[in-house]
């Protein structure tokens, strides 16, 4: 079976503090979308751009400190897709889509 988690971390540097590692790991998901992680790509770079086994996959907002949604997957996907094609909403880093090959 498939498993999905959405997680709304509020900051992903503060959810790293409160014990986001352990969750990760308990909860077993094969994909884990997040939202308002609040940071940049330097900040996630090495500390974050992966969950376990789930590698991370970003669209980070423009501006310091604010939204941003990644999606952690177990499987590697065919394509990365970031942004809604409007200037407006993808500086704020709304939207991240993964494709798959295969389920």
């Amino acid at each position: 079976m498939f498993k999905l988690t959405s997680l709304n971390l509020n900051g992903i540097r503060s959810a790293s503090s409160k014990g986001l590692q352990a969750w990760v790991n308990q909860t077993a998901s094969d994909c884990i979308c997040v939202q308002e992680i609040k940071a940049q790509a330097g900040d996630v770079a090495a500390r974050f751009d992966q969950l376990g086994d789930l590698r991370g996959y970003f669209h980070f907002a423009e501006k310091k400190g604010y939204s941003g949604v990644g999606i952690y997957s177990r499987q590697e996907p065919s394509e990365v897709i970031t942004g809604l094609c409007e200037p407006e909403f993808d500086a704020e880093g709304r939207c991240v889509e993964l494709r798959f090959d295969s389920a």
